[in-house]
């Protein structure tokens, strides 16, 4: 049985299940690139009484999320801070090594998360898995986006297109 739901089964309203999901926490070591740090758990039980934004993409390093999504999260991260957003998490299935030197390339590695969403396990409760397996990629997690507040569901933007429509960075901060 495939770990992909057919439709979003998470709703605005709803509280996040658990997840646990995987992360390199940056520090100075890894600034010069020779360093790959050590994996860490991050929980969504950490989002307790916080306001987060989840951005989910189906890889890093690929056109449209290296491009065109995370770019904005990061030209507009100190507005995310300014609208009380607590953290900004970016999820991929990619392991904790791509993820981490995916946001020490495009900058704010020491801001933004960039975790890990082993077999897009997390994001395929959510209804929001994607199988690219015909493509050889695999299970990944799908474009979206949520605004998570004190563990709840406050907003959710999905894309079906390759493009950015639904969850770019401008999309998500006027729902804040």
């Amino acid at each position: 049985m495939s770990p992909v739901n057919e439709e979003v089964s998470i709703k605005v309203g709803d509280t996040i299940p658990e997840g646990t999901f995987k992360y390199v926490p940056y520090t100075n070591e890894l600034a010069d690139n020779t360093a790959c740090g050590v994996p860490q758990e991050y929980k969504t039980s950490e989002w307790k009484g916080k306001k987060i934004v989840v951005v989910s993409v189906p890889g890093a390093f690929t056109p449209t999320c290296h491009q065109e999504h995370l770019p904005g999260f990061i030209k507009n991260f100190d507005t995310f801070r300014q609208k009380g957003v607590d953290a900004v998490v970016f999820l991929a299935a990619n392991d904790p090594f791509v993820m981490s030197a995916w946001g020490r390339v495009e900058g704010l590695a020491d801001k933004i998360i960039y975790a890990s969403d082993p077999n897009a396990r997390w994001s395929s409760e959510l209804g929001l898995a994607k199988d690219l397996t015909g493509a050889g990629f695999g299970i990944r997690t799908q474009r979206y986006a949520l605004i998570v507040d004190d563990l709840k569901v406050t907003f959710i933007a999905t894309e079906s297109g390759l493009g950015l429509e639904n969850s770019s960075a401008e999309k998500i901060l006027a729902h804040l």
